[in-house]
């Protein structure tokens, strides 16, 4: 049998750790295919910080493009447009680059985000 070199040892263990690698990238999205999202969220009702927010599941007749797993989210009566990630988490149109795990969770970040604001009608186009 003839002696290992040193070069095709190194080759070998880089074989090695590709093959590792690409099994361990393979493993979250095949874990993933199988991840349901969570169910709906339950309602709330609540005053925060002195601002009503309420969330509940959408009625079918809003919006058609729902983000949000037809669940609304409301700040004094008005609208607050939320979204749920893929992994679960929730954002809005106040807080987008801060996800927070529910819809209630949302409505509080917007209301500390707005500060005191009145908060808008989004447009629907």
């Amino acid at each position: 049998m003839p002696d290992i070199t040193r070069r095709r040892a190194l080759t070998g263990a880089a074989a090695v750790a590709a093959t590792a690698s690409v099994a361990a990238l393979a493993a979250p999205a095949a874990s993933a295919a199988g991840h349901h999202m969570p169910a709906t969220p339950d309602s709330f009702d609540e005053v925060y910080k002195g601002r009503r927010i309420q969330g509940r599941p959408a009625s079918g007749g809003g919006h058609h493009h729902e983000h949000g797993g037809g669940y609304g989210v409301f700040v004094d009566g008005v609208q607050l447009h939320v979204m749920q990630n893929a992994d679960g988490s929730w954002i809005s149109v106040v807080s987008h680059y801060d996800p927070v795990p529910t819809p209630r969770a949302a409505a509080r970040a917007a209301v500390d985000e707005l500060q005191g604001a009145p908060l808008l009608p989004f447009p629907a186009n």
